[in-house]
């Protein structure tokens, strides 16, 4: 590990400082694990496990395993292997109607599920926003695992999804649905109304547990009102077609070179990603690391509202960054579901799709534009905190209506008064209507 030992990862923020340390434990993990029983060893149930910088930690190396690994794990019954799990605050919920109203005493009949991506874990729902999820001065305390998540103002009941993210999509969408079925015959108060929020992969897992529960006959689908996807590599991602999506991720370069061995491990939730796979059609009878869109045509669960975010590390439309790689990992095109063919198409309104400049893959979960917008969505009348005070809420509520209005930059940008731009706040109105 020289080549580690030898970088100072000081000057590493935000999502780089996450993936660069939370790998860098995997790589050294792998190292010494040597053989499977070394692995068994590590217990996911130790009790040295107190402090909410520990425990945060330690969900986030066990995430990012199982992303690479899971699908292996669970082959060898390995106990680091994820079950998947509805978890509120942290803990595991045991879908029975008393256990249910002991858990959550005053259970809304409104619910939001909150479904994770690759490598993630539902905690991460609650970390705050420009802070490493893993690392935070002994002035600023990482929050607690029962925190409640970013969106459990809405006057919804959020549940988080917990699950692993290395087998293959459609396996967690169809157990993610049965799971979700019973959930709702089980709820403490009748179930009015279900929203999820998916990120990433999540997406993909949702909409496969939407699929199978129209099939069998669920009746959580009958509830579900919205969904609303945050960078969902609908149509796959050209990275993972390389097979180069672990290698990004685990921020494989010339730093990093020692854990580049790890990109070579590549999950079958990994290499669904490859084109967006939803199915178990999809993948059954294909050699998983040969290329080839087999993907049969899935639309999107009828009689749900559906908005999209995606992200660009490009700062305006057309820079290179946001047309080769949009958030870094997945191009705009297939985070807002559009693809050349009608029929694979998802056809989001205008309306209902958003566009963040400056903003990676990683950072949608906790930046606040991008949780303002899902407020938008999810609440529209509803009273929300401004992001630049009490003037520019209204220019935001008048503006975000129009179909063109689908982006937001996070850093400052000098107005051209020549053009016809104003300022407000932290922003950069165009005179075309545009936010930068």
């Amino acid at each position: 590990m020289n080549a580690m030992t030898r970088f100072n990862p000081a000057g590493l923020r935000g999502a780089a400082r996450l993936m660069l340390d939370t790998m860098a434990g995997l790589a050294l993990l792998t190292q010494r694990a040597g053989t499977d029983k070394r692995f068994k060893r590590l217990s996911t149930t130790s009790g040295s496990i107190r402090t909410p910088r520990s425990l945060r930690r330690r969900e986030a190396l066990l995430a990012a395993l199982n992303g690479v690994l899971g699908d292996h794990l669970l082959a060898i019954g390995n106990p680091l292997a994820i079950a998947m799990r509805l978890r509120h605050r942290g803990q595991p919920l045991t879908l029975d109607a008393s256990a249910l109203a002991a858990t959550i005493p005053a259970p809304s009949g409104k619910l939001l599920v909150l479904v994770h991506g690759l490598c993630m874990n539902d905690l991460q729902w609650s970390a705050p926003a420009h802070h490493d999820q893993q690392h935070f001065s002994a002035a600023s305390s990482p929050p607690a695992a029962n925190a409640d998540c970013h969106y459990a103002d809405l006057g919804y009941q959020p549940v988080c999804l917990h699950y692993n993210s290395g087998r293959h999509i459609s396996t967690n969408g169809r157990e993610f649905s049965a799971l979700m079925d019973a959930l709702i015959q089980n709820w403490p108060v009748p179930v009015e109304e279900l929203v999820i929020i998916a990120s990433s992969m999540g997406g993909l897992v949702t909409r496969s547990a939407c699929h199978y529960g129209d099939i069998a006959g669920h009746r959580w689908r009958h509830y579900l009102r919205k969904l609303v996807f945050l960078g969902t590599p609908h149509h796959g991602a050209p990275l993972e077609r390389g097979g180069n999506w672990v290698d990004t991720t685990l921020g494989a370069s010339r730093i990093t070179a020692p854990l580049a061995r790890l990109g070579k491990i590549r999950s079958a939730g990994i290499t669904d990603l490859r084109y967006g796979n939803l199915l178990d059609e999809d993948w059954q009878g294909y050699d998983r690391f040969e290329r080839g869109d087999h993907r049969r045509t899935v639309p999107l669960p009828a009689g749900v509202q559906c908005f999209a975010i995606a992200a660009t590390t490009g700062h305006r439309s057309g820079d290179l960054g946001d047309r080769l790689l949009g958030d870094g990992l997945v191009p705009v095109d297939s985070a807002l579901g559009r693809h050349r063919e009608p029929a694979r198409n998802l056809a989001i309104p205008l309306t209902r799709q958003w566009i963040g400049y400056g903003i990676n893959h990683l950072e949608m979960l906790t930046q606040p534009a991008v949780q303002d917008q899902v407020r938008r969505w999810l609440v529209p009348t509803a009273t929300r905190q401004t992001l630049c005070g009490d003037f520019a809420e209204p220019l935001q509520d008048d503006l975000h209506m129009h179909a063109d209005l689908t982006t937001v930059a996070l850093e400052d940008k000098k107005p051209d008064h020549k053009r016809g731009d104003s300022t407000v706040g932290m922003f950069t109105v165009r005179n075309n209507g545009e936010i930068r």
